[in-house]
């Protein structure tokens, strides 16, 4: 399963931790919690707050982060410094 990074358009932290996700060549799905109220209800069900970005990876959240708390996040799930695995 996909990790799901919940964010809100124009976001500048949803736009980086976008392009650090894709730069480093981990896939994931975004869900866009400004035109999709059901993402909404989930990233709050989820996390407890309304702040973007948000990830749920396989059940453990990271919310309201920007990539400096991304990268220790991925670290711990197998991901290098590089964003490799």
């Amino acid at each position: 399963m996909l990790p799901i990074v919940y964010i809100k358009p124009g976001c500048p932290w949803c736009v980086e931790v976008i392009d650090y996700l894709e730069r480093n060549g981990i896939a994931h799905e975004l869900a866009d919690v400004t035109r999709d109220r059901e993402a909404l209800r989930a990233m709050v069900e989820l996390s407890g707050q309304t702040l973007a970005p948000t990830m749920d990876w396989n059940g453990e959240v990271l919310a309201d982060f920007g990539v400096d708390e991304l990268v220790p996040f991925l670290r711990r799930r197998g991901w290098g410094e590089d964003g490799r695995r």
